[in-house]
């Protein structure tokens, strides 16, 4: 979560280089200090940092108890990827002036990458009770509650940045992606408009809206709105990725021509690293421990567990060293169990891709594991960098990493058949097994009896998200319920607790015959008692689902599927 706040906050352009009065201590000094922080911030705001912070280190010599010295030496070591000794200099302004909003603020900032987020609420409340008109300051606050699961306090505090700048694009954006994120795309779809008239040619935004045409399952839509917004910042990687992530669900796109993306993608952010290359230097004997390293931003309540946790678990321990590198922000139940069955645990929040791939190397990562592909949060930029002798994609994502520089994708005969290899950039590892080992969620509950005995009618049902759900998938459901007298279909997830969602998918189904009252549309967590209300289920294509169709054979639903490309689109069998 925080480091896509940091990316939407834009740590460096939004520090606040101070109030606009000056220091009584600077005044006394014979504005000494005041003039060389003016003359540091006007180096800074050019990106010379090495110069703002040459002069806000005078500054600071020249009065040693000038807080905006102190504050603005701290933004000229932030800028320079000095966090923690930037904030050692906040931690100082904000102890010479405890009235101090900007040093507030920055030190928020600053803290974001913490773990500490109480502390960062604290921080941004108390800069914007000492400065109401503070926007950037209401929309830190929104973005700490947000990362502390507060998420109406943060739609609050999104709208006073707005009330305070009525034309702040990125509180509008930022409104926008928690509406989607809670499920009310309507009101996300408003707010992304509002923020691109602000804004047209803000690349973030438009990824933003992006994403959300994505989730409303406009493909086509998505795609345009991530070409425009790469266009607009061709070098953005993650929304290249999200682009990827995106094509996958077309429904009348080759194989090919989607492989053909990711093998742009690789010429793009893959191939120019490999010069920079280095042969490892691991150690080679055979008697010792395999180090096998796992890469993740999913290390706590997220679906990927229900698959990860039994492979840690019964890791032999005589053979493999266990380590992990999380792109975590914040720990759960979930994650403590995780800690338990490894043997080295980094958090890798706040680290570059270069000093990631060094420190790697220098655990001597013999196996580095790949969990996430082009999903969020995911570290590919440390695998394109090759800094262990193996690597592998497994699990997260489902198809590909496009990147020629990671040497296996781990899977089985039915996802992967022999004629798909050419639509990998990895060599596919097929296990002889299933490529899958699945633990049950708590309290599901127990198999319950046929629905059919008790309605009279057989009930269909899926679990996807909108965003596998197309025109070709509706017309043969369609066409399923007309075949089977009295039928109904069930259609759940969190998608459709949206209404407006719910009745564009009653209108689709309607244009085929399908009347609104043969189906059942809502959004239930936890959903076992859905199931246990499905006779049949029925997968989507050309992305088949996935964790949902573990869930149904578990819960003693059967599934129809449809195979496709690789591997997306061979889940289901």
């Amino acid at each position: 979560m925080i480091s896509r706040l940091l990316g939407l906050l834009g740590r460096r352009r939004n520090a606040d280089t101070g109030d606009a009065r000056a220091d009584a201590t600077a005044s006394a000094a014979g504005g000494s200090a005041q003039e060389l922080v003016k003359q540091g911030q006007a180096a800074y705001e050019g990106d010379d940092f090495d110069a703002a912070e040459r002069l806000f280190r005078a500054a600071v010599a020249a009065d040693p108890r000038s807080a905006d010295a102190h504050m603005n030496l701290g933004n000229a070591l932030n800028a320079k990827g000095r966090v923690v000794v930037a904030i050692e200099s906040y931690e100082r302004a904000v102890a010479l002036d405890p009235e101090h909003a900007s040093a507030h603020y920055n030190l928020g900032l600053a803290l974001l990458d913490s773990g500490d987020i109480e502390r960062v609420v604290r921080l941004f409340r108390t800069a914007v009770r000492l400065r109401d008109a503070f926007p950037q300051a209401w929309l830190g606050l929104g973005l700490a509650q947000e990362a502390r699961g507060d998420f109406d306090a943060a739609i609050g505090s999104y709208g006073e940045a707005i009330r305070v700048k009525p034309t702040y694009a990125e509180a509008h954006s930022n409104l926008g992606l928690l509406y989607k994120q809670r499920g009310r795309l309507g009101e996300a779809r408003e707010s992304y408009d509002r923020a691109l008239a602000i804004a047209p040619d803000d690349a973030d935004i438009r990824l933003g809206l992006a994403s959300l045409f994505q989730e409303r399952g406009e493909i086509d839509a998505a795609i345009s709105a991530y070409r425009e917004a790469l266009r607009l910042a061709p070098d953005h990687r993650e929304g290249h990725g999200s682009m990827l992530f995106t094509l996958n669900y077309h429904p009348d796109m080759s194989a090919e021509d989607i492989f053909a993306a990711y093998r742009h993608y690789d010429a793009r952010f893959g191939l120019p690293l490999r010069p920079a290359w280095r042969p490892p230097d691991n150690d080679r004997n055979p008697k010792r421990r395999l180090r096998v390293a796992y890469v993740s931003a999913d290390f706590n309540h997220h679906p990927v567990r229900h698959f990860l946790e039994p492979l840690l678990a019964h890791h032999d321990k005589n053979a493999i060293e266990v380590w992990v590198y999380a792109e975590l922000a914040r720990d759960d139940a979930v994650t403590a169990r995780y800690r338990r069955y490894v043997d080295q645990w980094v958090q890798t929040i706040g680290m570059s891709d270069e000093a990631l791939a060094q420190r790697v190397r220098a655990d001597r990562i013999d196996i580095l594991v790949d969990l996430a592909g082009h999903t969020a949060h995911n570290r590919l930029g440390l695998f394109a960098r090759k800094p262990c002798p193996v690597s592998v994609s497994w699990l997260g994502y489902g198809y590909t990493t496009g990147l020629s520089a990671v040497d296996y994708y781990l899977t089985d005969a039915a996802s992967v058949p022999a004629s798909g290899d050419a639509l990998f950039a990895e060599r596919p590892w097929r296990l002889a097994t299933p490529g899958y080992a699945y633990r049950p969620a708590e309290g599901m509950g127990e198999v319950g009896p046929l629905p059919a005995v008790r309605r009279g009618c057989v009930t269909f049902g899926t679990l996807t998200r909108s965003v596998r759900i197309n025109y070709r998938s509706i017309r043969v459901w369609s066409e399923i319920l007309k075949r089977v007298e009295g039928a109904r279909l069930v259609i759940d997830s969190r998608n459709y607790l949206d209404a407006d969602m719910c009745t564009a998918l009653g209108e689709k189904f309607a244009a085929h015959g399908i009347d609104r009252d043969r189906l059942e549309l809502g959004g239930h967590t936890p959903p076992w008692d859905v199931l246990r209300g499905m006779d049949i289920g029925l997968d989507c294509f050309p992305h088949n689902s996935g964790t949902t169709l573990f869930e149904s054979l578990y819960m003693g639903v059967p599934f129809i599927t449809l195979a496709g490309r690789p591997s997306v689109g061979r889940l289901g069998s």
